[in-house]
C-alpha cells in the first residue's frame, strides 16, 4: 500500500464532520472538504438512515435540522451573489426542497414540536456603506466583525405559508429556543450604562408578544427544553467567567442535577434525561443524568458533538491520532461513519505518551509524541494550548502529528489554569498568568527530559496560539532553554489587550487583575517589557482580522525586538479571525503550515541564519 506523507497540504485529504443531528433512526450532519484548487471549503449535508444505511446528499448546504416528526429537513445555503443566507425545507423522503426565507444574517434555527414553525435567530445592523456607529461595547467581536448597533432578531417562520408570523428584537449576544409554544430567551444583563460582561443573564419567556421574566441576573443560560422543563447550564451566580459550568432543571422550581467537580461543555435534554459532555484530564466524556449523574462513554478520546433522541445519543468523537467520526450510543457505543479510515491507514500517526509530574503544590498531566529518532538526538517542540482555560490531551492536533512526522519530539502539558480538572485548579492562574503556570510548563519539560534521553536539550522550540502565543512570548523572555519560537495571535502587552480586545474589558481584568490603569500586573506580566531578554529567533504569526488578540500584540513585540537588534520575523495573514489556524481558507492554512515547518527546520535542524520566505512560498517541498 502506498503511503501518504504528512506535509502542509495533508489536511485537505480529510473529510470533516460537524453539526450532528438525530431523530429516531434518521441522522443528519455536515461533511466538509477543503478544495485546494478553488481555495474554498465545500460543505454537504448528509442524511442517513441508521436502519438501512442509506445516505443522501445535499450539496452547498449546512445547519441541518430534522423536524420532530422526522418528515422534513431544514438547512441553510449561502447565496454568494446576493450575500444572503437562504433557509430551505426539504421532504426527507424525496429531498425535494423549497426556499422558505432569504435574509442577510442567520445564527441558528430550531423546529417547533409542530414540525411546521421554525425559530430563526439572526441579527440586524445599520449597515451604512461609509461608517459604523456604536454607543455600546465591544464595538467589534471576533469572527463577527463590527457590531454597528447590532440587535439580535427572533423570527417565527411558518414553513408552509413561507411567512414570518412573529418577530422581535433583543440585545446583542441574546439567544433563544422553543419551550412548547413559547420562546425562552437569554438576554445579557445590563446594570446602568455598563456593558454586559458575559457573566450575568436575564431569562425571559416570550409568547404572543407578552414577556414573563423567569430569572434576573443569573449566571446560567437556557440551553435546551422538552416543553415542560428547561435545561440551564452555568451557575446561579459566578464570581469569575472562568468558573466551571454546572447543570440545573427548571419546571417552575429550580433543581440542581450536576454541580461538579468537572466543567460542563454541552448538554441536551430528552425524555426527562440529560446527556452532557465534560472535559476530564485531557479527555472529553459523555455523562447521563437519569435521577443521578454518571459517566456512560469514557476513554482516551475527545467528544465534541452531541445530539439526542429516543434514548440514543449521536456523538462526534476524535482521538489524538484520528479526526472525528460519528458514533451512536444507545447503551453501547457503535461507530457510524469511517470517512477518514482509508487515509489514516496510509499515514503514520503518533500516539501520545502520558506522564504526570509534581510542580510546586500540584500534580500536572503531560504528554509527548516520540518520533522515529534516526540520529543520536532529536529536537523538541513544546506546544502550549490556548485559554488559559483550554486543555490538551487526547484530541487530534494537526501540527503535532505533522512535526512528529518530521522528526521532532512534541511535548504538551496542562498547566494550572487548564480545563478538565477542579475549579480551584482552573482559577489558580487568575492574576498570576505567566507565573506558576509557566513553572508548570518548565517542570513538565524537565520531567520529559528524564523520560527521553534522546531528546536534545540544545534544540528546543516552543509554540502556541492565543494564550499559547502569550506563553511563547513570555517563555523567550524568561528562559534561555528555547532556541526558537513561533508565537501565533498571542499577547505581548496586557494593557492594550484590555483596551483593544473584544473581550478585554471583562476577561483581561479577570485573568490579569482589576483597575488596569493602576494595576502593576498589566506591565509586570507583559512580555513586551522583557524584550531585552530574548535571545532566540522568533516568528510571529497573526491574522489581520483577529479581534480577540488584535494585531497590535504581535506588531508591538516585533517592532520592539527589531529595534533592539533581535532576530524576529512577522507573517500577517490578511484575512481570518482569531481561529485562522483551523478556519482560514485552504491556501491560507497550507501557507501557515509551510511557515511552521520551515522555520523550525531552519532554526532547530539546520541552524541557518535568516528566514527567506520567498523560497518557502515559491518552493514545492514538503
Amino acid at each position: 500500500m502506498t503511503g501518504i506523507e504528512w506535509n502542509h497540504e495533508t489536511f485537505s485529504k480529510f473529510a470533516y464532520l460537524g453539526d450532528p443531528r438525530i431523530r429516531g433512526n434518521l441522522i443528519a450532519y455536515t461533511l466538509t472538504k477543503a478544495n485546494m484548487k478553488d481555495n474554498k471549503y465545500e460543505s454537504t449535508v448528509v442524511v442517513e438512515d441508521l436502519e438501512t444505511g442509506s445516505r443522501r446528499f445535499i450539496e452547498n448546504a449546512s445547519i441541518p435540522r430534522i423536524s420532530p416528526d422526522g418528515r422534513k429537513l431544514a438547512f441553510t445555503r449561502f447565496n454568494e451573489e446576493k450575500k444572503e443566507t437562504e433557509i430551505w425545507v426539504a421532504d426527507i423522503q424525496t429531498l425535494s426542497a423549497k426556499k422558505v426565507l432569504s435574509t442577510k444574517n442567520v445564527r441558528s434555527m430550531q423546529w417547533n414540536d409542530d414540525s411546521r414553525r421554525l425559530l430563526v435567530v439572526g441579527f440586524k445592523r445599520r449597515d451604512d456603506e461609509d461608517f459604523v456607529f456604536d454607543d455600546d461595547v465591544p464595538v467589534w467581536f471576533d469572527n463577527m466583525g463590527f457590531f454597528d448597533g447590532e440587535k439580535t432578531t427572533f423570527w417565527v417562520l411558518d414553513t408552509e405559508s413561507e411567512e414570518i408570523l412573529e418577530q422581535f428584537e433583543k440585545l446583542r449576544f441574546s439567544s433563544g429556543l422553543w419551550h412548547g409554544d413559547a420562546i425562552v430567551v437569554n438576554v445579557p444583563h445590563r446594570e446602568g450604562s455598563k456593558p454586559a460582561l458575559f457573566k450575568f443573564y436575564d431569562i425571559v419567556l416570550w409568547k404572543d408578544g407578552e414577556e414573563e421574566k423567569l430569572f434576573e441576573r443569573v449566571s446560567f443560560e437556557a440551553v435546551d427544553s422538552d416543553g415542560k422543563r428547561i435545561l440551564l447550564r452555568g451557575k446561579k451566580e459566578k464570581r469569575f467567567i472562568s468558573e466551571h459550568d454546572w447543570l440545573y432543571l427548571w419546571d417552575g422550581e429550580l433543581k440542581p442535577i450536576y454541580e461538579g467537580p468537572l466543567d460542563v461543555w454541552e448538554a441536551k435534554l430528552t425524555e426527562g434525561k440529560v446527556y452532557f459532555l465534560t472535559p476530564d484530564a485531557g479527555r472529553v466524556n459523555l455523562w447521563l443524568w437519569d435521577g443521578k449523574a454518571e459517566r456512560v462513554v469514557t476513554g482516551d478520546h475527545w467528544i465534541y458533538g452531541l445530539d439526542v433522541s429516543d434514548g440514543k445519543a449521536l456523538l462526534l468523537i476524535m482521538t489524538a491520532t484520528r479526526i472525528g467520526e460519528l458514533y451512536l450510543y444507545d447503551g453501547e457505543l457503535k461507530q457510524v461513519t469511517e470517512y477518514n479510515g482509508p487515509i489514516f491507514r496510509k499515514l503514520k500517526t503518533f500516539e501520545p505518551r502520558h506522564f504526570r509530574f509534581k510542580s510546586k503544590d500540584l500534580e500536572i498531566d503531560g504528554w509527548y509524541l516520540r518520533p522515529e529518532v534516526k540520529e543520536e538526538k532529536a529536537p523538541v517542540i513544546v506546544f502550549v494550548h490556548g485559554g488559559p482555560k483550554g486543555m490538551y490531551g487526547h484530541r487530534f492536533v494537526y501540527e503535532m502529528q505533522l512535526m512528529a512526522s518530521k522528526g521532532y519530539y512534541v511535548v504538551f502539558v496542562n498547566p494550572r489554569g487548564s480545563d478538565g480538572y477542579s475549579e480551584d485548579f482552573a482559577l489558580r492562574v487568575l492574576e498570576r498568568t505567566g507565573l506558576e503556570d509557566f513553572e508548570d510548563i518548565m517542570n513538565g519539560i524537565e520531567e520529559f527530559f528524564k523520560l527521553e534521553p534522546q531528546a536534545d536539550r540544545e534544540r528546543v522550540g516552543i509554540t502556541g496560539i492565543s494564550y499559547g502565543g502569550f506563553m511563547t512570548n513570555w517563555a523567550l523572555t524568561q528562559s534561555d532553554l528555547f532556541k526558537a519560537g513561533i508565537s501565533e495571535n498571542g499577547i505581548s502587552y496586557w494593557l492594550t489587550s484590555y483596551a483593544f480586545s473584544d473581550i478585554g474589558l471583562w476577561y483581561d481584568v479577570e485573568v490579569i487583575g482589576p483597575n488596569p490603569l493602576e494595576n502593576e500586573n498589566f506591565r509586570k506580566l507583559s512580555p513586551l517589557f522583557y524584550a531585552q531578554n530574548v535571545k532566540a529567533p522568533i516568528l510571529l504569526i497573526h491574522s489581520l482580522e483577529d479581534y480577540r488578540c488584535p494585531l497590535d500584540q504581535s506588531l508591538m513585540f516585533y517592532n520592539v525586538l527589531k529595534d533592539m537588534g533581535k532576530e524576529a520575523y512577522i507573517a500577517i495573514f490578511k484575512r481570518g479571525a482569531h481561529g485562522h489556524s483551523v478556519r482560514g481558507s485552504p491556501r491560507h492554512r497550507a501557507k501557515r503550515y509551510r511557515l511552521f515547518i520551515e522555520f523550525f527546520e531552519r532554526k532547530l535542524k539546520k541552524y541557518e541564519e535568516g528566514f527567506e520566505v520567498e523560497k518557502i512560498l515559491k518552493g514545492n517541498g514538503n
